[in-house]
Parts: structure tokens; sequence; C-alpha cells
């Protein structure tokens, strides 16, 4: 398990050439797929600001590694727009408030999105339905 401000700020190195591509400034969520679908680089040069979760071989506690220079050029084309979900509110999908969310927890190695850190609770990653520039919304009748 990984979390989103600990992923936040780690080199992005090429296993092949063993180069660094930037650092991570954020994680983009797929909600429909409740996994990380690719990495935000700060840093980076033109081409590589965007890495699909694909091209990931491992983070790790001071690097995240991608396969190499070509596969991290080689974008997700059908990326969801990035939204931060550390910080943002979270709604039930009948529009109840359940805080914020402090941080987020993901499979390292899959992407996928294991748990919500809310000043509320912690709410399963499986109860995600959406995220976009108001809210992250949770199913109610779970949290």
């Amino acid at each position: 398990m990984t979390l989103f401000t600990q992923a936040k700020g780690l080199s992005v190195v090429t296993a092949e050439e063993a180069v660094t591509l930037g650092t991570v400034s954020g994680l983009t969520i797929d909600a429909r797929t409740r996994s990380v679908a690719c990495l935000r680089l700060s840093g980076a040069s033109k081409g590589s600001e965007v890495i699909d979760w694909r091209a990931v071989e491992a983070v790790g506690r001071d690097a995240v590694i991608v396969r190499s220079r070509v596969t991290a050029q080689s974008g997700p084309d059908d990326a969801p727009e990035h939204r931060e979900a550390v910080g943002s509110r979270v709604l039930t999908e009948h529009g109840t408030e359940h805080g914020t969310v402090r941080d987020v927890a993901f499979d390292p190695v899959t992407g996928e999105i294991l748990t919500l850190y809310t000043a509320l609770g912690d709410i399963p990653g499986e109860r995600l339905i959406g995220l976009g520039s108001h809210a992250v919304v949770v199913h109610a009748d779970r949290v």
C-alpha cells in the first residue's frame, strides 16, 4: 500500500536508461476502474508530462520506476481529466457530506484505489463512484 502523499514528489526514473524523467506532481484516478490511470509529472520534458500507469514497473519509497523512456512517452490516449482527490470534499450519492479526503491509499503494483482516508473516517476504494471538480462521490449505503 502506498499513499498519494507519499508518491507526490518522488523521482520518476526509467529502468532501461536510468534517466530521471521528472517528479510526481499528481496521480490521476479513473473512477470507472477505481484505479490510478496515470502519473502527472513536474520538471518533465515535453511529451513526458503524463505517464500511463501501465508503464509503471514499481513505486518505491525513493522513486517510481517506469520501463523505459519510450513507454513513458506514450501517454494514455483515454486518460480521464485530472482532478485532485486529496483535499476534495466527499459526498454520498444522496448529497450528504462526509468530510474531505486527507489521503488516498493505492496498490503500488496494480494502481487499485484501496482506501479514501477522510476527516470523518475511512472509505474503502470499492465504494468510489466519481471524482469531479466539486467532490468525490461515494456510495451512501456503504459509508
